[in-house]
């Protein structure tokens, strides 16, 4: 029989009647290496195949990671190796807003909270002490105190003339009640009026605006009908932002008219600590 015509008939046997190579050897009496290189490109068939002891694992590990189940987990759960889990579900990404992995952030939480919870009552009840004993040996600010404290945070705060754009008009913008607080004293202590004094709210536009004008407007010193409509700044999702919990109200930005001397003021008492904290 010629060569071709062989190679024709064990492709023949594999394909249509499939046959296993030791069946076609023996049909054709030919020895393995050349079957091998006549069947090469033909798929044996299904029945050839060997069970994988590790099937059932590997669909249990897909099925656990659509649930939701760390690697590590996985690999705990079903007795392997964690690389062996790993190139299972590699393809698979897991999914953070799976009841699974919701469950896992709490109970770490709770767990950490729970390590921590009597560090932090020491650590909280220590600083509330210092706070009220420095309140206590500072006592009432004197007006000259307000005057530097004053013209300090604006200095640091505050928007500043440029060489190249004179604009003596004094604004202030803060994210701390305390500083605002603090600043406002000091305008009234500098004789500025309060219809004078404008407040406005400059925010993320992925917060609540009317939220955190109400929120401004019970600080000490902030007026609520003084209140102008909120400076909305865009929100770019690619930033890195940290402060987007229930507690970020944006910045107050405290603006007073009619306040070129009064910059002047401020400047000229910068300049005066400046020039007293000169060693020459």
């Amino acid at each position: 029989m010629p060569p071709d015509t062989t190679a024709a008939d064990a492709r023949r046997l594999r394909r249509d009647e499939g046959l296993s190579v030791a069946q076609i050897q023996r049909r054709l009496g030919v020895s393995k290496h050349k079957l091998a290189e006549w069947l090469r490109g033909v798929p044996p068939p299904e029945w050839t195949a060997r069970p994988n002891a590790k099937d059932d694992a590997c669909a249990r590990a897909v099925a656990l990671r659509r649930d939701g189940w760390s690697v590590n987990d996985i690999a705990v759960e079903l007795g392997v190796a964690r690389s062996t889990a790993w190139r299972w579900v590699r393809d698979l990404p897991l999914d953070p807003d799976s009841e699974r992995a919701k469950a896992k952030r709490a109970h770490a939480k709770a767990m950490t909270d729970g390590r921590w919870a009597r560090h932090r009552a020491e650590r909280d009840a220590q600083r509330a002490a210092t706070i009220a004993r420095t309140v206590d040996e500072i006592g009432a600010l004197t007006d000259r105190e307000i005057q530097l404290i004053g013209a300090a945070i604006y200095w640091c705060e505050g928007t500043k003339s440029k060489p190249w754009r004179r604009n003596d008009h004094v604004q202030f913008v803060n994210s701390d009640p305390m500083l605002a607080t603090l600043f406002v004293r000091f305008l009234h202590d500098n004789g500025v009026a309060a219809d004078r004094i404008g407040f406005r709210v400059s925010i993320h536009e992925s917060a609540d605006a009317a939220a955190a004008t109400a929120w401004w407007s019970h600080t000490p010193g902030c007026s609520a009908e003084s209140f102008a409509r909120p400076t909305i700044k865009r929100h770019l999702p690619s930033t890195n932002r940290k402060n987007l919990a229930e507690d970020y109200h944006g910045c107050v930005i405290i603006n007073v008219a009619q306040s070129r001397e009064l910059y002047w003021h401020i400047e000229a008492v910068v300049t005066s600590m400046a020039r007293a904290g000169d060693p020459a």
